[in-house]
């Protein structure tokens, strides 16, 4: 049972409770997204609540004031009917269970809250809603740590070796709405983009959504805007896209235009793995450090995030040792400058051969993401003291200071 995708509400004025339940919903659904409510919500912080997802589950504390959770159930369920809801009791009362049960409730939760006990009511529910236990596709956001990194290139390469080598459905998903550039890349048309999507999330279906894709050597795409929106900050989440792509697709590769901001913020919360897209040039790297920062800080999890240096140059920047250290975290791929073969095939709008240096090194990747052989060989290594940054380290590494 995937517990990854669940969207968790907590509702309880008792801080004690919460304290007691809050640990324990964290070790048995680590990437859940989480939403704690101190009090009972009122009708509009009901509709505020963030329910895209089709595997909601709401803990609701019942004794605190027995009145107030009756009608916080009713109205939660009139916001959506399939809401997942766990009621929090003090004792084994079988009246009390009952009539909460009878009100909409579809569990209960009795204290001392255990693991076990929180783990056998989730299996529970998983089967008596095979949509909350249903296999959902994978999903890899690439985000560039700064402008021209290449994610866009890895992002659509990836995409195409995805779909080789699992032989399984493929998104590649442009979701950048100030400056997406698949289209140009791959020579792509279409009348939609993501953002007719977002305006149809509530009633999207698979008829709806084949005529929002279009499709490139196998794999379908969805694309940016022609247009770019006017404001990236009056975008919603893009979580109703993704998580209707996650039951359409095995995998789903997302482009993002940008490592800031909230919308960024939403697509990483929402994947399985975050690629972070560099440079071993300096001032890439800088950038890199500021954007780990970033997203740890928005509350991205720090495993979610796999560094990977594309157009590695050992004779114009840091070695990986050197990346490492400064970054403090492992450089989990390296893909080698190859630059006209991969200005050959951007020309073309096709994938860049596996027969080049490049082409060779996104296999790799993406088989290493797909867990079909181990993480490629790492980049050359290369003396601490050697090429352009041969002068003092100390100032190097002081500029990646992070507190």
């Amino acid at each position: 049972m995937r517990k990854d995708n669940w969207q968790v509400i907590v509702i309880s004025p008792s801080r004690k409770y919460v304290a007691e339940l809050l640990p324990l919903i964290s070790n048995e659904m680590a990437d859940a997204s989480l939403v704690e409510l101190g009090g009972y919500p009122t009708a509009q912080n009901i509709l505020d609540l963030p329910m895209n997802s089709s595997s909601n589950i709401c803990f609701l504390d019942v004794l605190s004031d027995r009145q107030q959770a009756m009608s916080t159930i009713a109205a939660l369920i009139g916001r959506k009917a399939d809401l997942q809801i766990v009621v929090l009791v003090e004792e084994a009362n079988p009246n009390l269970i009952l009539q909460f049960l009878r009100q909409g409730a579809q569990e209960f939760l009795m204290r001392p809250f255990s693991q076990e006990q929180l783990r056998q009511v989730l299996e529970k529910l998983s089967r008596l809603n095979p949509s909350l236990s249903a296999e959902r596709g994978r999903v890899t956001a690439l985000i560039p740590a700064k402008g021209a990194c290449g994610a866009t290139t890895l992002a659509s390469n990836l995409a195409v070796h995805h779909k080789k080598i699992s032989g399984g459905r493929v998104l590649l998903a442009d979701l950048d709405p100030l400056t997406g550039t698949i289209s140009f890349l791959l020579k792509l048309k279409s009348t939609y983009s993501f953002m007719d999507a977002l305006h149809h999330a509530s009633s999207l279906d698979a008829d709806l959504w084949k005529g929002l894709v279009t499709q490139s050597q196998g794999v379908d795409v969805l694309l940016p805007p022609e247009n770019p929106v006017d404001s990236i900050h009056g975008l919603e989440s893009a979580l109703p896209v993704i998580e209707f792509a996650r039951r359409l697709y095995e995998h789903v590769i997302i482009d993002v235009g940008s490592i800031y901001g909230d919308w960024t913020v939403s697509i990483a919360k929402a994947a399985d793995e975050v690629l972070i897209v560099t440079t071993n040039e300096l001032p890439a790297l800088q950038a890199t450090s500021r954007g780990l920062q970033y997203l740890e800080n928005a509350g991205v999890r720090r495993r979610k995030l796999k560094l990977v240096v594309n157009r590695f140059n050992k004779e114009a920047g840091l070695s990986k040792e050197m990346i490492e250290m400064a970054l403090h975290t492992d450089v989990y791929h390296s893909v080698p400058s190859d630059y006209e073969n991969v200005q050959r095939a951007l020309l073309e709008g096709k994938v860049i051969p596996v027969t080049t240096t490049f082409g060779k090194s996104v296999f790799a990747l993406s088989q290493a993401l797909l867990g079909k052989t181990g993480k490629e060989s790492e980049a050359p290594k290369k003396s601490a003291a050697s090429g352009v940054f041969s002068g003092s380290l100390t100032g190097i590494f002081k500029a990646f200071s992070r507190g």
